[in-house]
Formats: C-alpha cells, sequence, structure tokens
C-alpha cells in the first residue's frame, strides 16, 4: 500500500516534469510521468547517495540511459536536496541552464558540476546502458584493489524500449551476464510504446526476458510501475544477487496519468498541452493552477534516502582514514580518483629506458613495450581490446593473473567482438573514477563502429585512452574493408579529442606518457603494423607534447618544410634526402598531433612551420584538414586495395620521391 506522502511525492516528480516540459515548449512527458514511482523509490528508499557530496566515491551510481525524459531525473534530484533549485527546473532547456534537454555530464572551469548528480551524458539511446556496465567493472576492480571496506556499491540505471532496441546495449548486456556484475541492476521501462506508435511495429516478436536470461541475468517481474512495494521488493531481490546483473522488467503506462494521453505515442516526445496538463494535475487530485508546486512534506520525505547516505559518507570517511594510514595506499587511492598515474611514468618512459629489441619496430610492438614499463604505475588502469589482443599488443603483462573475468576482477579486459559496448564501457568505467586511463583497442578502420562513444569520452572530457592500431593502407592484404583512409581526419574532426600518431618506437612511448601525464580529456594513440626504424637523437620528449617539432633542421633558412606523421615522417625524411642531393634545403617536421600543436603559442608555431615557407604534408590517408598547416599534401584520396602494404604504398605515391616532387612542384 502506498502511503498518503509518498503518493505525493511521486506526483511531485510528475507535476514539475509537466510544468518543465510545458514552459519550455519541448520535451518528452511520458517517462517522468509513467516511472516516477521508480525515481521515488530509488532517490528516497533505496539507493545510496548523499546530496552534499555528489562525488563521494562509494556512492550508488544512477544513469537514466532512457536520457529523452530527463525531466524524471531533474525532478527526482531537486526534491532529494541536490543542488538544482526550481529556478533551474524552471529553466529546462534554455540556453546555458543547469537542465539541459537531456543529461549531461559536465565540469565548469572552477571543478563545480554543471548538474549535480548526472553521472553520463546519456544521449543516444543504449549507451547509458553500456556506460552502467563499465561503471559496474570499475566498482568490482576497485573493490578488489581497495577492500569492501572503500568501495563496495551498486550502479542502478532506467533503460527503455529504445535502449534495449539498440545493439550497443545486447553487447553490453552479453558482457555483464559473461563477467557476472552482480552490482548492476536496471529496471526497464516496458511501456509498449516508441515514437513512432507501439512498439508491437518493430520489437513485439521478441521476448525480452528470456534474452536476458539467455545473456546470465536474473529478471524479475513488476506488472505495475505504480506498485512501490513490489519495486522495493525487487530492488531487494536484485541487490541479494550478488553473481548476476538484474533486469528488473517494469511494465508501465506511458504518460499515466494524463487522461487522453497515457499509452501513446503522443506522451512521448511532445509537451502533453495547457489543457491536458490541468486535466493531468484534477486527476491526480492536484490545484491546476499551480505550476512549480512542492506540497508540504514532500523535500522532508524525499530527503530521506540522503540522509541516510550521509551518515553511510561519515562511516565510509572513517573507514578510508583508516585505510589511508598506509601510505602508499593513500597515495593510491588520491591519484586514482584524480585519474593520475603514480609517480615515476616519465622516467620509466624516456629515451633509453626501453630496450627497444631492434633497430625497427611497429608502433603497435612498441605500445606493448610501453605498456609494460609504464604498467607498475597505473594499478587501477583497466582495459582491452575487441577480441584483437594478439595484434593491437594492448594487454598489460601477468597473463591470467590480470585477466577480468567472472569473480576475477583483473584488468585485462577481453571484450570479445563488441567494439560498441567496449567504448560505451570505457567511458563508464572513467566516469565512475578511480579507475586511471580506461582504454579500449582495436583497428583503426573498426573505429567508425566507436564513434558515439568516441565523441561522447570528448563530449564529457573523460580521461580515457583509444588506441586503434593497423592505421593505413600499409597493413596490407586485408584489403579496403580494413585498410584506413578516411578515419584519422574523421577523429580529428571531433572537437576536445586530441589524436596522437606517433612515427617511430620513441615517439609512441612519449605519446603514451603525454596521454598518462598531460591530458585533461580523452586521447587517441593510432599505430602502425609495419615496422619503422627508430629516430634516433630525435627530440621526442618535448616535441611529442607539442604536437610538432623539428626533426631534421637546417643551417640556412629552408627553401621548403616536409611535415609527415606516424610512418610518413620517415617517408618525409627520405624525400627531404632527395631533394637536399638536388641542392635544395628543406627542413623536416613531426606532427603526431594537430590538437597540441594548435594549442601552442604563435612563436613556437611559427619555429615549427615557418612563415613565407612552402610547406607539404605526407600522410596515407585523406588530406582533409591539411590546408591549416599546409601548402600542399601526399595524400590517398581513394579506398585502399588488397595488395602487400609496400606496394600499395608505392602505388598510392605515399613514397619519398612522390613527395619530393609535390615540393619541387610547389617552389617551382
Amino acid at each position: 500500500m502506498t502511503e498518503p506522502i509518498d503518493q505525493l511525492c511521486i506526483d511531485t516528480i510528475r507535476a514539475l516534469s509537466m510544468d518543465a516540459i510545458q514552459a519550455a515548449n519541448s520535451g518528452h512527458p511520458g517517462l517522468p510521468l509513467g516511472m516516477a514511482p521508480a525515481a521515488f523509490v530509488l532517490y528516497a528508499d533505496v539507493m545510496k547517495h548523499d546530496p552534499a557530496d555528489v562525488d563521494w566515491p562509494d556512492r550508488d551510481r544512477f544513469v537514466l540511459s532512457a536520457g529523452h525524459g530527463s525531466m524524471l531525473l531533474y525532478s527526482a534530484l531537486h526534491l532529494a536536496g541536490y543542488e538544482l533549485s526550481l529556478d533551474d527546473i524552471k529553466a529546462f532547456r534554455q540556453w546555458d541552464s543547469r537542465t539541459p534537454g537531456h543529461p549531461e555530464r559536465e565540469r565548469h572551469h572552477d571543478g563545480s558540476w554543471r548538474t549535480p548528480g548526472v553521472e553520463v551524458t546519456t544521449g543516444p539511446l543504449g549507451q547509458g546502458f553500456a556506460n552502467g556496465v563499465g561503471m559496474a567493472i570499475a566498482e568490482q576492480h576497485l573493490r578488489h584493489t581497495f577492500g569492501s571496506e572503500t568501495q563496495d556499491h551498486y550502479v542502478y540505471a532506467i533503460v527503455s524500449d529504445g535502449d534495449l532496441m539498440e545493439g550497443v546495449a545486447s553487447e553490453a548486456a552479453s558482457m555483464a551476464g559473461q563477467l557476472g556484475l552482480g552490482k548492476l541492476i536496471y529496471l526497464y521501462d516496458d511501456n509498449d510504446i516508441s515514437l513512432d506508435g507501439p512498439t508491437s511495429l518493430s520489437f513485439d516478436s521478441e521476448d525480452t526476458s528470456k534474452r536476458f536470461e539467455s545473456y546470465g541475468w536474473q529478471v524479475l517481474e513488476v506488472s505495475d510501475a505504480n506498485d512501490i512495494d513490489a519495486l522495493r521488493a525487487a530492488l531487494a531481490e536484485g541487490k541479494a544477487e550478488t553473481a548476476k546483473p538484474t533486469l528488473i522488467h517494469v511494465k508501465s503506462i506511458i504518460g499515466y496519468p494524463s487522461p487522453n494521453k497515457q499509452g501513446t505515442s503522443g506522451a512521448h516526445g511532445s509537451p502533453l498541452g495547457d489543457d491536458e496538463v490541468r486535466l493531468t494535475k484534477e486527476a491526480m487530485g492536484w490545484d491546476p493552477d499551480k505550476t512549480f508546486f512542492v506540497p508540504d512534506g514532500v523535500y522532508e520525505r524525499f530527503g530521506a534516502g540522503g540522509r541516510k547516505g550521509a551518515e553511510a559518507r561519515s562511516e565510509w570517511q572513517t573507514r578510508l582514514d583508516a585505510l589511508k594510514q598506509d601510505a602508499a595506499k593513500a597515495e593510491l587511492w588520491d591519484k586514482a580518483w584524480v585519474g593520475e598515474a603514480l609517480p615515476g611514468v616519465a622516467d620509466a618512459l624516456a629515451p633509453g629506458k626501453i630496450d627497444w629489441g631492434k633497430p625497427a619496430l611497429a608502433t603497435r610492438a612498441a605500445g606493448k613495450a610501453a605498456m609494460a614499463a609504464f604498467s607498475s604505475f597505473v594499478p587501477t588502469m583497466v582495459g582491452g581490446a575487441a577480441d584483437l589482443s594478439g595484434s593491437t599488443n594492448t594487454l598489460f603483462p601477468g597473463g591470467d593473473d590480470e585477466t577480468l573475468s567472472k569473480g576475477h576482477p583483473g584488468r585485462n579486459v577481453y571484450y570479445g567482438v563488441r567494439e560498441h559496448a567496449m567504448g560505451a564501457a570505457v567511458n563508464g568505467m572513467a566516469a565512475h573514477g578511480g579507475i586511471v586511463r580506461p582504454y579500449g583497442s582495436t583497428f583503426l578502420q573498426f573505429a567508425d563502429y566507436m564513434r558515439g562513444s568516441i565523441r561522447l569520452s570528448a563530449l564529457m572530457q573523460l580521461k580515457v585512452a583509444w588506441v586503434f592500431t593497423h592505421d593505413s593502407v600499409a597493413l596490407g592484404e586485408d584489403g579496403p574493408t580494413h585498410q584506413p583512409v578516411e578515419h584519422v581526419a574523421a577523429l580529428r574532426a571531433i572537437p576536445g579529442l586530441t589524436v596522437l600518431r606517433p612515427g617511430d618506437p620513441l615517439e609512441t612511448a612519449e605519446a603514451w606518457r603525454v596521454i598518462l601525464e598531460d591530458l585533461d580529456g580523452p586521447g587517441v594513440l593510432i599505430l602502425s603494423r609495419q615496422n619503422l626504424p627508430v629516430l634516433e637523437g630525435a627530440p621526442v620528449v618535448g616535441g611529442v607534447e607539442r604536437g610538432a617539432y623539428t626533426v631534421r633542421g637546417t643551417e640556412a633558412p629552408p627553401q621548403a618544410v616536409i611535415v609527415g606523421t606516424g610512418s610518413e615522417v620517415h617517408t618525409a625524411l627520405e624525400a627531404a634526402d632527395l631533394l637536399e642531393k638536388e641542392g635544395l634545403v628543406v627542413q623536416v617536421v613531426s606532427m603526431p598531433s594537430w590538437e597540441l600543436f594548435e594549442a601552442q603559442d604563435e612563436s613556437y608555431r611559427q619555429q615549427v612551420l615557418p612563415l613565407g615557407v612552402p610547406k607539404v604534408s605526407v600522410e596515407a590517408g585523406i588530406a582533409m584538414g591539411w590546408s591549416q598547416w599546409v601548402d600542399a599534401s601526399v595524400s590517398i584520396e581513394r579506398f585502399g586495395a588488397s595488395a602487400p602494404g609496400e606496394e600499395l604504398l608505392e602505388r598510392f605515391g605515399i613514397t619519398p620521391a612522390a613527395t619530393a616532387a609535390k615540393v619541387k612542384e610547389l617552389i617551382g
């Protein structure tokens, strides 16, 4: 039986959501109305959270994967005592408001949150579902690292029909079952409606409960979303199951209790309208003339969860203080929660510290050596590849001892052929906190599968690492389906993403250092399959971190500058040799990162790329964007082909001779 004050809290969520959406004349009222009971039960009764400390590491996490229903979350956060005022609610979907159309994870420059209580940016459906899986992986790993005294919490989410239709959710659900993530509890808002109409149009042939059971999830049923006793019981049963993730199948009515729009797509993506809002408030027994109204007793009742959480946080702080009596554990804890490696990374990766074993090495192999060198400085770094660990060389040493599996919280993740889920899970780990630079890896060609997650990592400015290998047509015989041509340019087009394409083992090690120590947001490391000579004597330290630097200078003023990235740095050097034999003075620049170079002051940029001097770039991909830096480009403007890599480079003109010819053509 629902107590009167509990019903009043639930209806307050509904009223605030309707009013905000109506005032904005934009939004999705159906989910906030239908799932208001679930939000109330979570924030008032079930979740461990403290609105006074939204960064508390041991809080339960909540993800509204169905982000279009954002007013459900904003209303709950406001009523639960988070720093989100009624004025913020009234500013829903307005310029620079704290209540944007979809929940957004964003920090201001002063470190404060734009919307306290929002854990991840959930726009594209399915991403939040998979983010939660990453959060559960993070919780498991950190609980193993620091003990349950300091890490022992749950990850909750509300997911929709649309989330479960998306392939990323299927991949992530399969992975969560494989790993036995028992701290994961999802409420599935099954309301039979999507934007186009009833889900029978597109999503009526599968048994979702059986699907999740086949993934290895515990599946529970709540036949009426308004039965809060049943919701509480199901959530308790979910918490009791420690070996499996839990999906609670909640049957709801979208837009309930709207008299004319409940149960229809008319309640999904558009405001109810003034008349229907009045009728809905009357159906709830409310005064229809009152807007943005919070009845007496609602804040007090809704805040019970936060008050209980504050007590739990105080007890947790005592336990943390005890753990931090150990100086080494204290340093590891403090570094982990600001996303930093332990001291010593720069020295471990410095030139001369890694024995490359040969004069030429693929940068993917150099990346493996670099990871082994910095492994001990990032004990809470978790990641892996999408069934390509042996090809991308992105595993920490340690074998089975470091493998994440059911009941074993290692840090090498075998994601399987699940690029979509890998990308979103990596974001979830970073958003959780405590995992230093979580990473995902695959062939560069397959970054297309992950683009949504990569874009969101940049949007949220998460400290993640994306590692992509087999970076050009030089990978050879697999052909154009596996040969990236436009992918580097496409990644550079994402705002807030730092792309690094190192040209040799030394640059690779330094690029990893830059990612681990310098970047405040996501970094992309792009590596070769083919062997590349070591750039002996090149000033990689200090050069890579500035995005571009002179690999070969000139005593006299240069007549031209050749700029290369990755494997084409060597092409540029050999082209300069050819030109110098003809009496031309040529400067050679390695530019591993446009973004880092653009951040430098003008004087440094002009030192590397002198004004008035003809400049040519050489890169085994499309030339889009290079005109910002150079006057002409040697590039590939078509898809690849199946043949040995060296032959492909020759046929596509990524050669010293073709580069030298382009320089001569430019300077006349």
